[in-house]
């Protein structure tokens, strides 16, 4: 996932990506928690990608803010 890519999409888009990827994180911990072989680097990456919306979207209410 590109912040680039992100920044074309709108807030709404942006807080449903948010509240998937929040959700892929739950299911990875679940995973990892009852002993099912997880691949660490997913961890990272989901979270990650989870600052990466955060950004965006907290880029774009403040340039909504600025206007």
């Amino acid at each position: 996932m590109k912040a680039s890519d992100l920044r074309e999409k709108a807030v709404a888009e942006l807080e449903q990506e948010l509240v998937a990827l929040r959700k892929e994180q739950f299911n990875l911990r679940m995973q990892m928690g009852s002993g099912q072989g997880v691949r660490p680097h997913l961890f990272n990456e989901a979270r990650k990608n989870i600052a990466r919306v955060k950004t965006v979207i907290a880029e774009k209410q403040q340039a909504s803010k600025a206007s």
